[in-house]
């Protein structure tokens, strides 16, 4: 089969995937919802992916490669930055990969542990590019050494994993959290997302 023809394949699969995440809930999603959702059927999936973890996994790789599509246009389109015009456009890169914060957070130990190796290496390189654009923007806009920002890229990478638990609850949970007589105030993705970059890159000019 034509590599383009496999891609093509492929991606339709990951479509359908997206699709049904939008909707239900991961557990709740398996290989024959998937299939039915494409037009070559469920079976010819295990040609591309052995299990629905792959798919997903495949999915946040892509969701990986957008956001470093919108990271390379920050680096190469803009001279300077300040802090406040960076943290704005590294929030707006990440409000549009809600697919990735939230796969990050909820499924990502089920997503690697039920791969092949090789599905995970390809999702890593993605993973990998977004480190090194990270760390090519910190050193570029705030000229700071390179060890410096790998140590600030490395906190971000795991505040982003928080984003989507507190700014996504659902009624219940918030009922809960009423009956709870729990202080707690509710943050936009948005607002979390600049509040922890503010308080991340701290006395950075």
């Amino acid at each position: 089969m034509a590599k383009r023809l496999i891609d093509e394949r492929k991606e339709e699969v990951i479509n359908a995937c997206e699709k049904l995440y939008q909707k239900l809930d991961f557990k709740d999603i398996n290989i024959k919802l998937i299939g039915d959702e494409i037009s070559v059927g469920r079976t010819s999936i295990y040609n591309y992916f052995q299990t629905k973890e792959e798919i997903f996994l495949a999915l946040l790789e892509r969701e990986y490669l957008k956001w470093n599509e919108d990271l390379t246009n920050i680096l190469s389109q803009n001279k300077k930055l300040s802090k406040k015009d960076f943290i704005n456009k590294i929030t707006d890169s990440l409000i549009k990969r809600k697919i990735l914060l939230k796969l990050i957070s909820m499924n990502m130990f089920e997503m690697e542990a039920n791969s092949r190796v090789e599905s995970i290496t390809n999702f890593k390189l993605a993973f990998k590019e977004s480190i090194s654009l990270l760390e090519q923007c910190l050193c570029k806009f705030f000229h700071i050494k390179s060890s410096e920002a790998e140590e600030i890229t490395f906190t971000i990478l795991p505040f982003l994993v928080g984003i989507y638990p507190y700014t996504s609850l659902t009624d219940k949970m918030k009922e809960a959290i009423n009956k709870a007589n729990l202080e707690y105030k509710f943050y936009t993705d948005q607002e979390m997302l600049k509040m922890g970059l503010e308080k991340i890159l701290g006395g950075l000019k």
